[in-house]
């Protein structure tokens, strides 16, 4: 497959801020009528018309701020392309001293990530990361994907093994399974302690708790491993592992990248499209708590989910309404697009699950932007058709989700798929992304619901304007690193701070040579030690 740069585009991003120029008081002396009065007038008329075309001007040509009271514009060709990088480009190499693992392990570490497919590629990193922390042997992350997909598929049959552990030589010793112990002639099998790790647990119970336990056992076992080392960290070369495995070991099995390449190929012989992570499943819809838009049957259903599968928790659909908690209804997804100035020729492929309550609320979507299509009407083959909901599928969708042109996730709260893609967008040349802001744009959908529609696509467009379309921005919380790697991943070809300088060019040659330097000195104390034992 072609690399994913090969389906770049160039970045442009609208996001002009219209300004107002202040009202002009003009302070005259009193007239005594005549020709001295005529001309004060005059001047004054002429100031006034001057300033008011300056700022018909300037209403006309620069876009809106969150200020402005005029009519604010987006420029939909122009977020076809990418964003604006300010000068950043990805970068996750180390830039400082980062000595390859050791020829001696403190142990091996094994892992069971859960979840769905994104949750687990979090965990994924998170294991390597723990494994470098420790000096530890990693042994192939195992995926928990019976219980949820139904899909025993696991890491082998989702990700390229062999590129994974090469990818990572530099960073970590990878095995594929712990390996037995011969001695005296006997074989022995290590048995690895299990713990349960805290939820983001610090650095500091990997190299106490889970480190003491590892030299006890020669191996542990972490489980359940979904959020369990802390985001934040304050190294920036452990936060460049982590983008190394994410978005450089994490490659799909040849096959899969084949699929998702002849799909977004297919797309794009018709030109630009848009790729929506439509979420308005039970589940979603369930831990938001936002019922009262569905039949009393339906309201029963998600009620049921929710008390099954998540805490007690008191809550009143207006308040989370309000607030901007709940999913975007389809009609409410279609509504922004229009606003925005896409209309019923945007071709849009869907990657979503399940929709809860059916075709009533897909019907005014389709009526607003009938170019909808997903992996199964593009590419009908029998592995897809047979495993749409399954890994596979959800792999499918997150490449061709990366590669589009624009990708808007309607619920990028606690949605794994949809910040991982952010993330994944950012690092890959600040790709298009339109992120609503639910709470800014909540008002405008009551007002609009209780029948105040006047101004509506106007005031969408000014939420809208005050949002990132995916160029550079700092990470504030509750945004993940997984979302933002920025400014950690990334490096400036204009040097304006040295912490930020790019890495030489020729960096993978001296981690090689690091590399070979430990092999080549492990080989000789090996030589050195079966020397000594044969003089004996």
């Amino acid at each position: 497959m072609r690399r994913y740069d090969s389906f770049s585009r160039k970045i442009s991003l609208y996001t002009g801020n219209k300004q107002r120029l202040g009202h002009h008081r003009q302070h005259g002396k009193q007239g005594v009528g005549g020709v001295k009065g005529m001309l004060a007038k005059l001047s004054i008329a002429v100031v006034v018309l001057l300033i008011c075309t300056l700022s018909l001007l300037f209403s006309t040509t620069i876009t809106g701020s969150s200020g402005s009271s005029g009519p604010s514009e987006i420029n939909v060709e122009e977020l076809w392309e990418s964003a604006n990088s300010g000068g950043w480009r990805p970068s996750s190499a180390p830039r400082s001293d980062w000595p390859p693992p050791p020829k001696e392990s403190n142990g091996y570490l094994r892992v069971r990530c859960n979840g769905g497919l994104n949750q687990q590629r979090s965990a994924i990193c998170n294991a390597v990361l723990a494994a470098r922390i420790m000096n530890a042997t990693l042994v192939l992350p195992e995926l928990d994907a019976n219980s949820f997909w139904h899909d025993e598929s696991g890491f082998h049959g989702i990700y390229d093994v062999e590129y994974f552990i090469q990818s990572l030589r530099f960073d970590v010793r990878i095995v594929e399974r712990i390996p037995e112990i011969h001695k005296n002639g006997k074989t022995k099998k290590i048995k690895a302690f299990q713990l349960r790790p805290p939820r983001d647990a610090p650095i500091d119970w990997y190299t106490t708790v889970a480190l003491e336990k590892m030299k006890q056992h020669g191996a542990i076992y972490l489980t359940p491993f979904s959020h369990r080392l802390a985001e934040e960290i304050d190294n920036p070369e452990y936060q460049r592992l982590r983008c190394r495995v994410n978005y450089h070991a994490l490659r799909f099995k040849p096959h899969i990248m084949k699929l998702s390449e002849s799909i977004v190929d297919k797309l794009r012989a018709k030109g630009h499209f848009m790729a929506i992570h439509l979420r308005f499943e039970m589940d979603m819809l369930a831990f938001a708590g936002c019922f009262d838009i569905f039949k009393p049957a339906e309201q029963k259903i998600l009620k049921k989910y929710r008390k099954e599968n998540f805490a007690e928790k008191r809550l009143v659909y207006s308040e989370r309404r309000a607030i901007g908690k709940c999913p975007l209804t389809p009609e409410e997804v279609g509504l922004i697009l229009r606003a925005m100035g896409f209309d019923n020729s945007s071709r849009i492929y869907l990657a979503a699950g399940e929709l809860f309550g059916g075709e009533r609320f897909m019907k005014p979507f389709k009526a607003l932007f009938p170019r909808l299509e997903n992996h199964s009407s593009v590419d009908a083959t029998e592995e897809l058709a047979t495993n749409t909901r399954g890994l596979l599928g959800s792999a499918v969708d997150y490449m061709v989700c990366l590669l589009a042109d624009i990708f808007m996730p309607t619920y990028d709260g606690p949605s794994n798929f949809a910040n991982n893609l952010l993330g994944h967008r950012l690092y890959y040349g600040f790709r298009t992304t339109i992120r609503p802001d639910r709470k800014g744009l909540a008002p405008v959908f009551i007002d609009r619901e209780n029948g105040r529609t006047a101004g509506f696509e106007e005031a969408v467009r000014r939420v809208m304007l005050k949002t990132n379309f995916g160029g550079p921005h700092k990470r504030i919380s509750p945004e993940s690193f997984y979302t933002n790697s920025w400014p950690e991943c990334f490096c400036q070809t204009d040097k304006q701070n040295p912490a930020d300088k790019c890495p030489p060019e020729n960096v993978l040659q001296i981690l090689d040579g690091q590399l070979e330097s430990e092999v080549n000195s492990e080989s000789e104390s090996l030589n050195q030690t079966n020397l000594t034992v044969s003089e004996r």
